[in-house]
């Protein structure tokens, strides 16, 4: 998988993760992004590391840190809320509404028959995410998922929660893949991703839906992110 630069300066780095490969090696073996970093040291001593986490599923949008300090900084910022990010999904169903916002807190619960998964509970963390309609089709909505903190599987479980229907693909929240429509994924994207930096210029970046977004046919945003028309 060909890993692309979206943006590179002396303690940043955003490259396009191809959806369906992990950051960590997976037990049973496997390529992941760990096996990658040596190759995008691109003339710096250190391998980067990852800022934050995507799914092994979800494409777009990554950043790394060059140097411990950047690694400090960029997720101090992360945790402050202080990271715009701006995700593109496809829903499998019709969404109700244009736009709004998903307030349900999220807890982890495990089962010896299906595993882990993350669930709205009333005593869990907080997550909030703002939503966008942006077009429809053939049973399908296409939305941006705009999400404000960053709990695990935060904008997959308000999708199947809180939109009331899961995204296409979704193995855990939905029905899993569908590959009549050519979903071999969970359909998430991190379409776009701006780090503030201080008095420095921030970190911005942003990532075009891959092939399999595009092959659905849906009306796409040409710069990811964008502000809508007024």
């Amino acid at each position: 998988m060909e890993l692309e630069i979206l943006f590179e300066d002396g303690e940043a780095l955003v490259i396009d993760k191809p959806g369906g490969l992990p950051l960590d090696r997976p037990r049973a073996g496997g390529p992941s992004l760990e096996d990658r970093l040596d190759e995008l040291k691109l003339g710096f001593q250190r391998e980067p590391a990852p800022v934050h986490r995507l799914d092994r599923d979800t494409s777009g949008c990554l950043l790394l840190a060059r140097n411990p300090k950047a690694l400090k900084r960029f997720a101090a910022a992360f945790e402050e809320r202080a990271v715009e990010k701006v995700y593109l999904g496809i829903v499998a169903g019709a969404v109700e509404g244009d736009e709004g916002t998903i307030a349900l807190s999220l807890s982890k619960v495990s089962t010896a028959r299906d595993g882990w998964r993350m669930i709205p509970a009333r005593k869990g963390k907080p997550a909030v995410t703002h939503w966008r309609k942006l077009d429809a089709r053939d049973g399908l909505t296409l939305v941006e998922f705009r999400p404000e903190t960053g709990r695990t599987h935060q904008i997959r479980v308000h999708a199947a929660s809180g939109l009331g229907a899961a995204l296409l693909g979704d193995p855990v929240y939905g029905a899993g893949p569908d590959r009549a429509r050519g979903a071999g994924r969970t359909m998430l994207h991190a379409a776009a991703l701006t780090v503030p930096r201080g008095e420095k210029p921030p970190v911005v970046a942003h990532c075009p839906p891959p092939a399999d977004f595009r092959a659905l046919g849906f009306a796409l945003p040409e710069t990811p992110g964008a502000e809508p028309d007024a």
